[in-house]
């Protein structure tokens, strides 16, 4: 088969299996056979493609695509992706930019990532601040253990541990954090079945963390429609200068304030 039918035969399984972006996922798996890059699929359209059947079936079921291909990117990264931690989201791109944004002016920032998983959040600050002292923790020792495989290939230095909310209280500059904000997986994508629960289905984490914290600075992202619920909070606990950013979607998605 060649890689222009495989990606019309992909597109065209995909597409009955209710994938939103069939031709464009179908990209990602002949690129990934093929070695190459999504833009590059189409300069070897003539040439042969083998072992795209046991991945296109896994994406058929609706496995998501993060963990058929292994890797995914987040900013500058390219993270390893496995059903040990959530697939890192574009939208968690923007909590990123606003925690580099809060300790820009600062030397050697002290910043806690409550929830760390694949390590996305902490990685990403690490590279982008290298002087950052980045600590991550999660309650998911299979997270943890992930975090340690992305930073070890990427070669960053950051302290991953396990825990949870009470390491808010530590001492911090920063405290950020992706918490689970999800009430229930019923009528959400088939994708998120794959995805660790732990770290999806959850509630009051962002309340508890901002009460706890010992920091300069808080920042999280927060379920769409909530943002503004959770600034509330934020400012009944004390904290000012809360600020409310929408995602590359629009939607209002991270909040921060400062102590």
């Amino acid at each position: 088969m060649t890689a222009r039918e495989a990606l019309a035969e992909a597109e065209r399984r995909l597409a009955a299996a209710g994938i939103d972006t069939p031709r464009v996922d179908a990209e990602w798996l002949v690129a990934h056979v093929l070695g190459t890059s999504r833009t590059g699929v189409h300069a070897r359209l003539a040439d042969e493609v083998a072992g795209l059947e046991p991945l296109l079936a896994r994406r058929e079921a609706r496995e998501p695509l993060a963990y058929v291909l292994g890797e995914w990117g987040f900013r500058r990264l390219t993270l390893k992706t496995d059903a040990r931690a959530l697939v890192p989201r574009p939208e968690t791109e923007t909590l990123v930019e606003r925690a580099l944004a809060l300790v820009e002016p600062l030397a050697e920032p002290r910043v806690l990532d409550i929830g760390v998983g694949s390590g996305a959040v902490a990685l990403a600050i690490k590279d982008e601040r290298p002087d950052a002292r980045v600590t991550g923790v999660d309650v998911s020792p299979d997270a943890l253990a992930l975090a340690s495989e992305n930073a070890r290939r990427l070669g960053l230095d950051v302290e991953l541990r396990e825990g949870g909310t009470e390491t808010a209280a530590e001492g911090w500059d920063l405290v950020v954090s992706n918490p689970p904000y999800v009430s229930s997986l019923e009528g959400l994508q088939p994708e998120l079945r794959y995805e660790p629960e732990v770290a999806l289905l959850g509630a009051g984490f962002h309340h508890e963390i901002a009460r706890r914290a010992d920091a300069r600075f808080v920042a999280f992202e927060v379920a769409d429609g909530e943002a503004h619920e959770v600034a509330a909070e934020l400012e009944v606990l004390g904290y000012r200068d809360v600020r409310v950013s929408a995602d590359l979607s629009g939607r209002d998605r991270v909040v921060e304030g400062a102590r």
